[in-house]
């Protein structure tokens, strides 16, 4: 049986040779992996890194974890069903039930279950369509640096000028509100109730609301509780659908499965996708309230959305969610990350630094942006994997695996601060 060890080498040219200009984590990480286990990779060097990364939040389980991987080989030696687009199947069905009734029984939640397609931006592209099918309107307000997919319903309710600057054409039938602290630590609330009330405002009544609770890819930027229910309130008012995008916050990063449980709201259309497939398996849900799931028969489709390869992980994955000790766990590992973020923000003052996020997504905001990005190269030289976000990249963030253990975290710490005092001294 062949192993990493005996398959051909693989150099980096080889990518730059063949694949497209658009590759980007390639250029970020510049070597190649050949192995990966719960919060640690290896290149082709056998070099160990640490990964704060997690495959963008898509791997909150770690990788290669190890009661999944059994279950897919077991699986797969059984010749069960792999691909079945919508149809059914004992692995499908087996999920709904475990989803059911781990996740949306316990929290007083009903939803109905839709699988859009394989990735986050399928979830939102469906979580819009049926928020202006149900409502009859077209305009969705979405927020300064949210980010929701590249593809083009995606893209018109995403903040970033560079990421909608790809999309060729016009997007159009959305309008952007400032989030939570957009403008020196002030509510945007009065200001968002103003547009609604105000007949000569220019904004027709919108259909939804989409929003991340924290926002990944725009900096960072965590909504406090407070917001997020005022939010909830003008939806209610208006009659507009509420539409919270999971899809990173999802699936425990931020302490919690769904983002926003501590702030006690109730969203009309739930976006997840990422940790969803529980083994780095491509998967998305929309789930909908009951009331609104207004669909017919092959409305909305997509060849990919029965991995039942995915359904047999994302099961196992639901089984840390039948107590609260993974919550619990989340949380003690969060405050360290959190009493780390502080602790580089008072030392390093060089930076201009400040704190950011919530759970174990957070990270540190850098006033000059390319400070960012060099902390993350240097990072990576010494065996840890970081990326930046924010609109200028200003952010270097935490994305470990939730099942990173404490040595794995205070490892990290001390590469990326180690990786701060040889960027502050050159």
């Amino acid at each position: 049986m062949s192993t990493t060890t005996d398959r051909p080498a693989i150099a980096m040219d080889v990518f730059e040779r063949y694949e497209s200009r658009v590759r980007s984590y390639s250029r970020s990480f510049p070597t190649v992996f050949k192995k990966a286990k719960n919060y640690k990779l290896w290149d082709i060097n056998d070099k160990e890194y640490i990964d704060f990364f997690a495959g963008a939040g898509a791997l909150n389980y770690g990788h290669n974890n190890e009661k999944m991987k059994k279950l897919l080989i077991e699986y797969l030696e059984e010749d069960a069903i792999t691909h079945s687009l919508d149809m059914a199947t004992v692995a499908r069905g087996e999920f709904l039930k475990k989803f059911d009734k781990v996740i949306l029984k316990p929290r007083n939640l009903d939803y109905k279950v839709m699988f859009p397609g394989p990735t986050g931006t399928n979830t939102v592209e469906s979580a819009l369509k049926i928020a202006r099918k149900v409502t009859g309107r077209n305009t969705v307000i979405s927020f300064t640096n949210g980010f929701h997919g590249m593809t083009i319903g995606s893209l018109s309710v995403t903040g970033n000028a560079s990421k909608r600057g790809g999309a060729g054409i016009p997007l159009n039938n959305s309008v952007f509100m400032p989030f939570d602290n957009y403008v020196d630590d002030t509510s945007s609330i009065d200001y968002i109730e103003a547009f609604l009330e105000n007949s000569s405002s220019g904004i027709d009544l919108p259909a939804a609301m989409i929003l991340e609770t924290v926002q990944g890819e725009g900096g960072i930027n965590a909504a406090s509780y407070e917001w997020l229910r005022s939010i909830e309130k003008i939806c209610r008012r208006f009659g507009i659908l509420l539409i919270i995008d999971d899809v990173q916050a999802g699936c425990g990063r931020t302490g919690t499965f769904f983002s926003f449980e501590p702030a006690e709201i109730t969203p009309d259309i739930v976006c997840l996708s990422k940790s969803i497939g529980g083994y780095g398996l491509p998967m998305a849900l929309t789930l909908i309230k009951s009331d609104y799931d207004i669909w017919e028969p092959g409305e909305h489709n997509g060849t990919f959305r029965g991995n039942n390869m995915a359904f047999i992980a994302a099961a196992e994955a639901l089984g840390y969610w039948e107590t609260n000790k993974f919550s619990q766990e989340i949380a003690a590992k969060a405050e360290m990350m959190s009493s780390f973020a502080d602790y580089i923000v008072h030392e390093y003052p060089e930076l201009s630094a400040e704190k950011r996020g919530r759970g174990l997504m957070q990270g540190v905001a850098c006033e000059v942006a390319e400070i960012s990005e060099e902390i993350c190269g240097e990072a990576f030289k010494r065996g840890l994997l970081m990326e930046t976000s924010g609109p200028e990249g200003e952010v270097f963030k935490f994305l470990p695996p939730l099942t990173i253990d404490q040595e794995g975290l205070e490892n990290g710490f001390q590469i990326v601060e180690d990786s701060i005092k040889s960027v502050l001294n050159n």
